[in-house]
């Protein structure tokens, strides 16, 4: 990286050493809850980042080139709507969908700034280096870190769209989703634009298939969770002994997924002291991915603050962009 990419480059790290004790006290209470449950944002290692970008690729995973051909209809209308000069991306990961919004912006000569917030250090580099040579003259400050943690680390800026692809906000519990929506909210200007990305309940069949994949990709991306919960907290377990579970659950409108012991087997965190004794067919709960609707959506926003500006969805109604401003 030359000196002038330096330049354009900032990047926060807003981890500190009390985050492992909160990380500690999260998995113990969700290990020791009913049913017991992990935080998804185990997955997100430098191999988890990889595994989900291979998911996005993979024929049953529809959500990520919907929404990207959503994006590719509609993005020069949301620019030219937000009127927005900055992006922020909560979530951006390889921010592939990302270049479609930065492609427009730069088309209408309004991109200066952007912000990728990923709780993932490497990916957060990675995709800053490669933004600021696609994108000349663009100025990067990403933030690594957890965006339900962290938020007040998003830096100062002028008028801007923030951004939240991927269905993202479904892997949130419908009070929890509202909570971080108003927290997003709070940390925006009057008339700055919020664009969401929310996967549309559809059937059943589409949505379990796509957390099935043939390829068994999606199992080992679940499994991940294993290996960073080893390599974070100490936790003694054997990824093999587990086989992954992603079913829907109707009631909820959210696809669940699980890791299920193969045999009766302790799990240990010594790091924690804790060991927890596992049955044969008992399951952990590793994501939720909550399906809306327009109506839910809409509600979901109004009551974090936001007003709805336009709702735009694909011809099979699977994913949809909800613009949103602040008033």
């Amino acid at each position: 990286m030359d000196s002038k990419t330096e330049a354009s480059i900032t990047i926060d790290v807003p981890i500190t050493r009390e985050d492992p004790d909160t990380l500690g006290k999260i998995v113990k209470v969700g290990l020791l809850a009913n049913p017991r449950t992990l935080p998804s944002k185990l997955f997100y290692d430098e191999r988890g980042s990889t595994l989900f970008e291979q998911i996005c690729e993979l024929p049953e995973y529809y959500q990520t080139r919907t929404e990207h051909q959503l994006l590719l209809t509609w993005a020069d209308e949301i620019v030219a709507l937000s009127g927005a000069e900055e992006l922020v991306e909560l979530g951006s990961g390889a921010a592939t969908k990302t270049r479609v919004l930065l492609d427009a912006m730069a088309q209408a000569d309004q991109l200066r700034y952007f912000v990728p917030f990923d709780v993932d250090e490497a990916i957060v580099r990675r995709v800053s280096e490669e933004l600021v040579q696609e994108y000349p003259g663009l100025q990067i400050h990403g933030v690594a870190g957890d965006f339900l943690v962290h938020l007040e680390h998003i830096p100062e800026g002028g008028k801007r769209l923030v951004v939240i692809l991927g269905g993202t906000i479904g892997n949130l519990p419908p009070i929890a989703a509202e909570d971080f929506l108003t927290a997003v909210n709070t940390e925006m200007a009057s008339g700055d634009f919020f664009l969401l990305g929310v996967q549309l309940i559809t059937s059943q069949k589409r949505l379990e298939a796509a957390y099935n994949d043939q390829k068994g990709i999606t199992a080992k991306f679940n499994k991940n969770i294993l290996r960073v919960l080893r390599n974070q907290l100490g936790a003694q377990c054997d990824s093999d002994n587990f086989e992954h579970v992603a079913r829907y659950n109707s009631d909820s409108h959210r696809i669940e997924m699980w890791l299920r012991s193969c045999q009766d087997q302790t799990l240990d965190i010594p790091n924690l002291d804790l060991s927890i004794q596992l049955k044969k067919d008992e399951e952990i709960r590793t994501e939720l991915s909550t399906k809306y609707d327009h109506p839910l959506a809409e509600d979901l926003l109004i009551c974090a603050g936001f007003e709805l500006v336009k709702w735009y969805t694909d011809p099979d109604q699977l994913i949809s962009l909800a613009l949103a401003r602040k008033p």
